[in-house]
């Protein structure tokens, strides 16, 4: 155990003992994971769960631990906390290097959350660019870098329409002309719309996704806090999807009640959007699974008042009985405290029968569960655009035997090749899947 996690241990164990505030999982993951999870009540506790993996980073030669019949190899390393990833048409790969802008921790709470995301690896300088890497020769490692774009506010969703390139900045959505293959964008971003960021600014990552006609845009804005203990008007047009005219920046909220909603993508049967999202954190090891789920215009998913439909979360008040009537039940949960990020959908052929026609999620890593969950990437198997069946390890090995992670899986895509790119921001390494 580091001096850091020694010391926040014993900070919580002087404010009320550990066996106050800590709690253990009494069920597995598995219970929280499928279309009809276990929800237990929640557990009692002073203060959360901290159950940390230090950040490490891999050994020289070192990988995660792919599924059989899959192979895994660096395409490109060396990187500043890679969090999210974009395919060009042309095949060139964008990448994130982001993190949250720093900000003074206010209270206990914010301060415990300060350590744990200090431990985590989560609170390096923020590198506030988007670099692009280019296999040239087709052999599965980027032997090109450059950066494309910099001074940027903690960028993360990117898109390209058009002759246009979106970054979804934490404060704004901002756009820039592209040619294809160029390497550096000089020309000063057109703000589209303003995003919610005010203060702590608690989720700060914004995904953007296209339409299939590129007619309208989505963007995820997370919730400004975990209950919306600061009060809601804090959370004006947050915890929802909006929904961007590209060129007006005309908007509206899309879908609501949505925590921290992150990967998005389009089911390539059916056409609808589905993302994955994080929920509530303090109701104990077992408590609340994260979702991945299908959404619609209006719908409302029940944060901050309740959760997987109308589960109310008694800390909330007041109460608004009449949108938890409303609330939608996820399609599917991912397991407690997964952190789950990245989403896409797969329907090329390079890798193997079984990962086709599904969803491939990448699992962050949990902080308030004991033992710990997520640090992996997994595939949830479709049947008739609905999700069906047990989901499948596809990368483990994140976390080390002395429970230090080496890595945490965020951003997932799918190149020009068929093969699976993942975004480590650990490890600082983007990971390629491909069969063996």
């Amino acid at each position: 155990m580091t001096d850091l996690r020694i010391a926040t241990y014993a900070l919580i164990t002087a404010l009320g003992g550990l066996g106050a505030c800590a709690h253990e999982a009494e069920l597995p993951v598995t219970a929280g994971t499928g279309p009809d999870p276990t929800l237990p009540p929640p557990a009692d506790t002073l203060l959360p769960t901290v159950n940390i993996a230090p950040a490490v980073g891999w050994s020289e030669g070192a990988t995660p631990e792919p599924a059989a019949g899959l192979l895994v190899n660096a395409f490109a390393a060396g990187l500043d906390h890679p969090r999210w990833l974009h395919v060009l048409p042309n095949g060139d790969v964008l990448v994130a290097e982001t993190n949250a802008q720093p900000s003074k921790p206010k209270g206990l709470r914010e301060w415990i959350m300060a350590q744990v995301m200090e431990e985590a690896g989560a609170a390096v300088p923020s590198a506030d660019r988007i670099t692009l890497l280019r296999d040239g020769d087709g052999d599965g490692v980027a032997e090109q870098r450059s950066v494309l774009l910099d001074d940027l506010t903690s960028p993360f969703g990117m898109q390209l329409v058009g002759d246009v390139l979106y970054v979804a900045n934490t404060d704004a959505l901002v756009a820039f002309p592209y040619r294809e293959g160029e390497t550096e964008i000089t020309a000063e971003p057109r703000k589209v719309v303003d995003l919610p960021a005010g203060a702590p600014n608690y989720h700060w990552t914004k995904n953007v996704i296209a339409s299939p006609d590129g007619g309208r845009l989505y963007v995820t804005v997370g919730s400004n806090s975990n209950i919306a203990e600061h009060g809601l008007d804090k959370e004006q047009h947050r915890a929802a999807i909006l929904e961007v005219a590209p060129e007006s920046g005309e908007w509206q909220e899309f879908a609501t009640g949505l925590r921290n909603p992150n990967g998005m993508d389009f089911h390539p049967q059916t056409g609808e959007l589905w993302t994955v999202v994080n929920e509530r954190d303090e109701l104990g090891s077992d408590l609340v699974p994260d979702y991945l789920t299908s959404v619609s215009q209006g719908e409302f998913f029940g944060w901050p008042f309740s959760y997987f439909g109308a589960h109310v979360d008694e800390r909330v008040e007041p109460q608004q009985p009449e949108l938890v009537e409303q609330a939608v039940v996820p399609d599917y949960a991912l397991g407690a405290h997964t952190a789950s990020l990245g989403l896409a959908f797969y329907d090329q052929a390079l890798l193997p029968e079984r990962f086709r026609n599904g969803a491939f999620i990448g699992q962050h890593g949990s902080w308030n569960r004991e033992p710990l969950s997520g640090y992996k990437v997994i595939f949830v198997p479709f049947e008739n655009g609905q999700p069906r069946g047990e989901p499948s390890d596809v990368l483990t090995g994140f976390v080390n035997e002395a429970g230090d992670a080496r890595g945490r899986p965020v951003g997932i895509v799918v190149d020009s090749q068929g093969a699976l790119l993942v975004a480590d921001d650990v490890g600082n390494t983007i990971w390629r899947v491909t069969p063996d």
